[in-house]
């Protein structure tokens, strides 16, 4: 029921819903880096009925001769599940991936599936000269799993694993 629709002191309690997708680094190899990931917070989210989305611009530098690499995410629900979780509760999320930083959309990534063929622009190992950017992460909440959340502080871990190609 969306929170308009609920009494008055249920309404309060759908003010709660808070997200947070925490964003630690993997790498496989050190011909590969990816850095500028920050902790994504959906804060709020009163609008249950709309998508939810957040966009982070990352550097991914990449040695390989070619500049190529892969991304390869696993979430922190049951099997590396893109999942949120608040108690017993669940909110699931999708990932992804596009290769030019400032991007609202991207490549779906399947959890613990690499996407390959990819190639980096990035000059520098953290983006410090050249491009201040070389791809976008995008988090999606989609209104489908919002709007069956129960009220509550939903967080989860979101692994990124950039190996070159």
């Amino acid at each position: 029921m969306p929170c308009a629709r609920r009494p008055a002191w249920l309404a309060l309690a759908c003010g709660a819903l808070l997200t947070s997708l925490a964003s630690p680094v993997a790498a496989k190899s050190p011909d590969v880096r990816i850095t500028g990931l920050v902790d994504l917070a959906f804060n709020t989210i009163t609008d249950l009925s709309s998508d939810a989305s957040q966009e982070e611009d990352v550097c991914v530098f990449s040695a390989s001769p070619t500049s190529g690499y892969n991304v390869t995410a696993t979430g922190s629900g049951s099997g590396g599940a893109f999942d949120l979780r608040s108690g017993g509760n669940k909110i699931s999320y999708e990932v992804q991936w596009n290769t030019q930083a400032g991007q609202l959309t991207g490549t779906q990534l399947t959890s613990g599936t690499p996407l390959t063929g990819l190639v980096s622009s990035a000059t520098q190992q953290t983006c410090n000269s050249g491009p201040n950017a070389s791809a976008s992460l995008v988090v999606i909440l989609r209104a489908a799993a919002l709007s069956g959340a129960v009220p509550g502080s939903y967080t989860g871990q979101l692994t990124l694993l950039i190996a070159p190609e």
